[in-house]
C-alpha cells in the first residue's frame, strides 16, 4: 500500500515539473547565423572549462554542493552566468549545475550533506549563458573502483552520445539521431528515458526541435545548417520507468537501477556536426 501510494505521489510530482518544464519551451526552430554559432561556442568553452574543473574535484568525501560551488566560480571567472540557477519548474532551480549519483538520473539539486563515497558514479549536468547564448553539457564518472556493469554503462551512453552527433548533419532528420542513441543502447541491453529528450538550444535552453533518444530513420525534424541541438543519452540498467523525489526536481530510476547521462552541444553545419562543448 505504502509504495502504491508514494507511486501516485512520484507521478503527481511529475507531472507538475513536465508542465513547468514545458512552459519554458521556445516553440518554432532558430537556425543560428555563422556569428551566433561562435558565441554559442565561447559558451560551450567556458561550460567545457566548468566541467572540467568539476571532474578533477570529484572524490570520496566531497560533497555536492562543493562541486556546485566550483562551477559556478568558474563560469563568473570568465564573464559569463549559470543557466540552471534560478531556472523555471515546480520552483527555480537553486543551483548552478545539477548532480546525480547512481540511480539518481537528471535534476539533482547539490547539497552540503549529499557526500559522494568510493564506487558511486556521478553525473553533472551544467549549463552556461555568455552574450546572450546558451551552452548544455553532461558527463557522468565513476568514483575509484566501480563495478563491470557501471563501467559498461557508462561507456555504452557515451558512445551513444557519438552514435547521435554524427547523425547530426545537413539533409537528415532528428530520428535518425534519436534511431542511433537507442540502437546502440538497447544493443547492449540498457534502457532509453522516454519522458526526457535532447533539444534545441540558443537565446533559450529549451528550444525546438525535441530530440528524444529513442525514434525511427526518417522521422521528426530535417536537420539543416545552423541548427544547434542539445544531445543527451540518458539511459537506465534495469527500466526505462522513471520517477520524480519529493524535491520535485531529482529524476530517479524507478526501479532503483544505475543511471548514466552524456550531452554535448552540436551545431549542425554544412561540414558536418560541430561540438561546441569542448576545450
Amino acid at each position: 500500500m505504502r509504495r502504491n501510494t508514494l507511486l501516485r505521489a512520484s507521478r503527481r510530482i511529475a507531472a507538475r515539473a513536465r508542465d513547468a518544464w514545458r512552459r519554458t519551451w521556445r516553440k518554432g526552430v532558430r537556425i543560428k547565423s555563422p556569428e551566433e554559432i561562435a558565441i554559442m561556442r565561447q559558451a560551450g568553452r567556458i561550460n567545457a572549462l566548468a566541467l572540467q574543473a568539476v571532474r578533477e574535484a570529484i572524490r570520496p568525501g566531497v560533497s555536492t554542493a562543493e562541486l556546485d560551488a566550483i562551477a559556478e566560480e568558474v563560469i563568473r571567472r570568465h564573464g559569463a552566468k549559470p543557466a540552471f540557477k534560478g531556472y523555471p519548474g515546480p520552483y527555480p532551480f537553486p543551483a548552478t549545475i545539477t548532480v546525480c549519483i547512481n540511480e539518481e538520473l537528471v535534476h539533482g539539486i547539490p547539497r552540503e550533506d549529499r557526500i559522494i563515497q568510493e564506487g558511486d558514479i556521478v553525473s553533472v549536468d551544467c549549463g552556461t549563458i555568455y552574450k546572450g547564448f546558451v551552452a548544455d553539457a553532461a558527463f557522468t564518472v565513476g568514483v575509484g573502483n566501480i563495478s563491470p556493469l557501471a563501467r559498461k554503462l557508462l561507456q555504452v551512453t557515451e558512445e551513444a552520445l557519438y552514435k547521435g552527433i554524427q547523425q547530426a548533419r545537413p539533409g537528415r532528420y532528428t530520428g535518425d539521431i534519436s534511431a542511433a542513441i537507442q540502437a546502440h543502447v538497447e544493443k547492449h541491453g540498457f534502457h532509453v528515458v522516454r519522458e526526457y529528450t535532447g533539444h534545441g538550444i540558443g537565446r533559450w535552453m529549451h528550444e525546438d526541435p525535441a530530440v528524444p533518444n529513442f525514434g525511427e530513420p526518417g522521422t521528426g525534424e530535417r536537420l539543416r545548417p545552423g541548427m544547434v541541438l542539445a544531445l543527451e543519452p540518458m539511459v537506465l540498467v534495469g527500466t526505462p520507468e522513471t520517477e520524480v523525489l519529493e524535491d520535485e526536481w531529482t529524476v530517479v530510476s524507478a526501479d532503483g537501477s544505475l543511471t548514466a547521462h552524456f550531452e554535448h552541444t552540436v551545431a549542425v553545419t554544412e561540414f558536418g556536426p560541430q561540438i561546441l562543448t569542448k576545450l
